[in-house]
């Protein structure tokens, strides 16, 4: 095994963390933004989602690909309608009909979706130290 490819199952988890992080302040600006009827274009806050896509660094002599792990590679507008309820009195109420447009954010799929991105994290976090107790006993056998 060459040395580059010891510590690749660390790295792995570590481009997983790295993009569930990212995932969880996507969802944390969503339910930031849960309540805000008017952004800069004008429109109501638009729901945000995280694209992800796997790393690859090459292809092995038998023709597998080698994987690098994951990375965020795009952030998407989730293009859902905006629920509209009818207020009158609001800033933003359509002045012919009191309608307000309202963001797409739902906070029930917000808060499943934090949680499976933690549960994600997690789950890295708890292969990169399996990994790092795995090579800490090589060690400890080879000095023995």
């Amino acid at each position: 095994m060459p040395f580059p490819d010891l510590f690749a199952g660390a790295a792995i988890s570590g481009t997983g963390m790295t993009a569930e992080r990212f995932r969880m302040e996507v969802i944390a600006n969503n339910i930031a933004n849960a309540n805000s009827t008017r952004g800069p274009n004008g429109e109501p806050f638009r729901r945000q989602d995280v694209v992800f896509a796997e790393v690859l660094g090459g292809v092995r002599a038998d023709g597998t690909p080698e994987l690098k792990g994951v990375t965020a590679v795009d952030l998407v507008d989730d293009p859902t309608e905006f629920e509209q309820v009818h207020m009158p009195g609001h800033p933003d109420a359509d002045p012919e009909t009191g309608m307000v447009k309202l963001p797409n954010v739902k906070l029930p799929v917000e808060m499943v979706n934090l949680l499976t991105a933690t549960r994600a994290y997690e789950a890295n976090l708890r292969a990169a130290q399996a990994f790092r107790t795995m090579n800490e006993q090589a060690l400890v056998l080879l000095r023995g």
